[in-house]
Order: C-alpha cells, then structure tokens, then sequence
C-alpha cells in the first residue's frame, strides 16, 4: 500500500517534491476511514523532569499499513526529537512501533546520528525508545525563559554565522555601530579560533560605546543555560577540546567582560524574539535562513520555549530519494532546502556551473544574478520559496 498526494504547486527546479504536509494529511485521512484505527500516545522526557506529550491516531496493523505507519511515525519522532528534544522517548499503543524505532535510533540504526547528537552529545547520556502502556506516561511538564525585551543601556549584540559574524553597538535602541566581519569556523579545530574572533568583534563593538552594561549573541546550534551542547560552528573542534574550551566559552567570556549580564541563544529564537517584538504578538515561529537553517518559538506569554528547535534536522520532504544531508545522513530535512545548501544544490538545475566554488560564494553569485533578474535565479528562490510555503504549513501542523 502505498500513499498518493497531489501538490497544487510544484517547485520550479524540484518537481519530485513530496511535501511531509500533504503526505501526512493523507495518512491521517486513511486513519479516519479505518473503524479500527488505534491510538498513540508518546512522552518526550528529559532527565530535568522536562516532558513533552503528544497524542495521535493510527491505521490499525496489518493489510499493507504496517510500512506506511512506521513511515509516519518515525518521520513524526524524528521532528519531535529536533523541535522539543529528550532522551527519553516513551511510547504507548503501538509496541511493534516503539521496537522498530528503538531499532532506527540506536548505536547501529538508520537514525544513528541523531541517537548519538541528541542523546549524548546534547543531554548526556544515550536516547533510548521505550514501549509502555498508557497509564505509565508522565505528565507533561514545560517551562519558558523570558529573554531579551529590553533596548535600554549600552548594549552589543553579535550574531555567529558559518561564514561571516555581526556585531553591533546599541545606546538605548539606538545603533551605532554595526559590521560583518568573514570568518570560516565550521571545520577550525582550534578553540582559540571561535573564542578569539567573538572576543575581537566585541572589543570592535565596545570601541563605540562609553560602557558596556549586556551583552547577547545567537548562534547557530544548541544553546542551553548558556551553555553550548552542540553546534556546527563547532564541528571540526574535538570532543575533548570542545568540553574543556567550547560548552562553557560564555561563562569564559563573560569573566572577560567583567560579568556583565551575558546571554546567548540560538539564532532562531533571537529571530522568534525580534518578530514577536516587531508584530507586537506572541506565539510567533522565527525562521533563519543563512548558512544553515535556524527556528524559535515565542510562547503565548511570550517567552522563549525550552525547546531544542533545530528544524535544519526535522524532515520536510517524504520522499524516499531525497537530497541528502551529509552531516545527519538522513534524506529530505530542512537543512538542505532553507540554506546556503540548498541554493548550491538547485544551483546547477537552475543552469549555473559553479564548480567546486565555496557555498557562501555560490549564494553570492546568485544574489548578484538575482539583482540582475537573472530568471536562473529566480527559478531558485520561488524554488525555495515554495519549499518554504509548504514546510510552513508542516510546522503549524
């Protein structure tokens, strides 16, 4: 058995689209049509006491539906892991499911990256799939931070970028310095090489102002009580260095700077927060797209979630030969198709022959063709456009 969709709109450049929206929609409208479909229930814990609940129906076992049920449901584990995150993951009313998934997501499954990065790499200790029944789920349990808001002072605020950093100078909301410098951090394996450059472009900040009373930076990567659980920045630093110069370099910095308040979050929440500024609204979803992509949320009380909202991981495209992500392995997430990577891989179909050029000079070339309504890159922008368009509903889903 098999599930067809049929998209309104396709990508220019990617006609093989096959959108995790339109694809799970038809699965859950087979679930309506079945009068002996099951239900699911599954927690996300942390060792914090952190859980997250989720609550969703499938077709009932046999006649073909096993595949497809296993397809939704990993697909759907797979986003959950990466938008809330845990170590745990509990699941009640399909236990042919949880075995198969414990089998996906371990030292030597299909999903063995994200086992590894999310497990011990961000919460310590490996993620394990559990099958239970449904009176052994916990409760859920969240809480919020409220972050940022406040413009008032003499202030800098950086941003890491895998290709360039940005750093301005701000008295009392007003800028008075900003710049970008090119950095190339993603593959340095000296720790003084990030530590050192976020240090210079806050000194070239501070140069501007006649005190600095807070700092706040985003990044890239996972970002939790200031601390760095794991980021691409980072990727060519070694575990051991990262543990002994990178997960606690905020700490260090701030003693730099004699204490001030110093914050740091992802990129996407900064992006979250700014909307939510700028709308004057809560329950906002930020979206970043640069040289990876990024996402955050603001709650409806408008405070930044604890969630890990890395959607570069979170599946958007269900088909079975979709472009891969050479860091996860894993094929069709966001990464790919809301990035420098994703302007480099259309770039081609598009009718551009760059080689073997750098990815930032690739989206270079093409934001100049785009300047000069070059329509090959305009077929890779409503290309990613509609990729967008189509991920956005996923998410609110």
């Amino acid at each position: 058995m098999s599930i067809a969709i049929s998209c309104e709109f396709l990508p220019e450049l990617d006609p093989g689209f096959v959108p995790a929206v339109l694809w799970n929609r038809a699965y859950r409208a087979k679930v309506v049509a079945d009068p002996a479909r099951r239900p699911l229930e599954m927690a996300l814990c942390r060792d914090d006491g952190t859980v997250f609940r989720l609550s969703d129906t499938l077709l009932s076992r046999g006649g073909g539906n096993d595949v497809l049920t296993l397809k939704y449901v990993e697909r759907l584990c797979k986003f959950l892991l990466w938008q809330k995150g845990g170590n745990r993951l509990l699941v009640a009313g399909a236990p042919e499911v949880a075995a198969a998934l414990g089998a996906i997501y371990a030292a030597g499954g299909a999903r063995k990256f994200d086992w590894d990065f999310i497990g011990r790499q961000i919460f310590g200790e490996a993620l394990t799939v559990v099958a239970v029944q449904c009176g052994e789920l916990p409760a859920a349990k969240e809480c919020a931070l409220a972050l940022g808001r406040n413009l008032n002072g003499c202030r800098i605020g950086f941003d890491l970028g895998g290709s360039d950093r940005k750093c301005a100078a701000v008295i009392d909301g007003n800028v008075v310095f900003s710049e970008e410098v090119e950095w190339d951090p993603c593959f340095q394996s000296d720790p003084a090489y990030h530590i050192e450059g976020i240090h210079d472009s806050l000194c070239r900040a501070a140069a501007h102002l006649p005190r600095v009373d807070a700092i706040g930076g985003s990044a890239a990567g996972v970002y939790i009580n200031n601390e760095v659980c794991a980021a691409s920045l980072f990727r060519g630093v070694s575990p051991e260095k990262f543990e002994t110069s990178i997960r606690r370099v905020v700490a260090s910095l701030k003693q730099r700077w004699h204490n001030v308040p110093f914050e740091v979050a992802n990129d996407g929440e900064v992006t979250a927060l700014a909307g939510s500024m700028g709308l004057s609204a809560n329950q906002v979803l930020g979206v970043a797209l640069g040289t990876s992509q990024a996402a955050g949320y603001v709650d409806v009380n408008g405070h930044i979630t604890p969630w890990l909202n890395e959607l570069a991981f979170a599946p958007v495209d269900f088909r079975d030969d979709a472009p891969l992500d050479e860091w996860s392995g894993d094929r069709g997430c966001g990464a790919v198709y809301f990035s420098q990577q994703a302007v480099a891989r259309l770039a081609p179909l598009a009718g551009f022959a760059f080689g073997e050029m750098p990815l930032p000079e690739q989206l270079a070339k093409v934001q100049l063709a785009q300047q000069a309504e070059d329509p090959r890159a305009a077929a890779i922008y409503e290309t990613i456009g509609c990729y967008l368009g189509y991920a956005i509903a996923h998410y609110a889903d």
